[in-house]
C-alpha cells in the first residue's frame, strides 16, 4: 500500500471534518480533480505552490482506501501525480500533521522520497 498526501489551509480542513468530505481547493474544483502528491512530491508541491502561506496543514490517506477515482497522471515534468476524481471523505484521512514555514516562507511537509 502506498500513501498520498494533501496540502491545504487549516480552515479548509476544519469545514472538511465539519462536513465530512473536503471538495477540493479552489485550484482543485477548478481543475476538476483534488491533487494529491507522493511522499517524494510533496516537499517541492509546497515549495512551488504553498510558498508564504501560513497555517497549513498535511493530510495522509492510503492511497488504495480512494478506490477508482484515483488516478495517477503526468503533470509536473512528466511525474505522475495521483488525482482524485471525487470528493474526499474525510473517514479515509490517516493524519493531519503541521506544515510550518521555514525562514524562506516554504511549508516543511516533512516528508521525503
Amino acid at each position: 500500500m502506498s500513501r498520498v498526501y494533501k496540502i491545504l489551509t487549516r480552515a479548509e480542513w476544519e469545514a472538511a471534518r465539519a462536513a465530512g468530505r473536503f471538495e477540493g481547493s479552489a485550484v482543485d474544483r477548478q481543475d476538476g480533480f483534488i491533487h494529491f502528491s507522493t511522499a517524494a512530491q510533496a516537499q517541492e508541491t509546497a515549495r512551488r505552490h504553498f510558498a508564504g502561506q501560513a497555517d497549513l496543514v498535511v493530510l495522509e490517506i492510503e492511497a488504495d482506501d480512494l478506490g477508482p477515482g484515483l488516478k495517477f497522471e503526468p503533470s509536473r515534468g512528466g511525474d505522475l501525480f495521483p488525482h482524485l476524481y471525487g470528493p474526499l471523505d474525510v473517514a479515509h484521512v490517516r493524519a493531519v500533521t503541521d506544515a510550518p514555514p521555514d525562514a524562506d516562507g516554504v511549508p516543511q511537509t516533512g516528508l521525503s522520497a
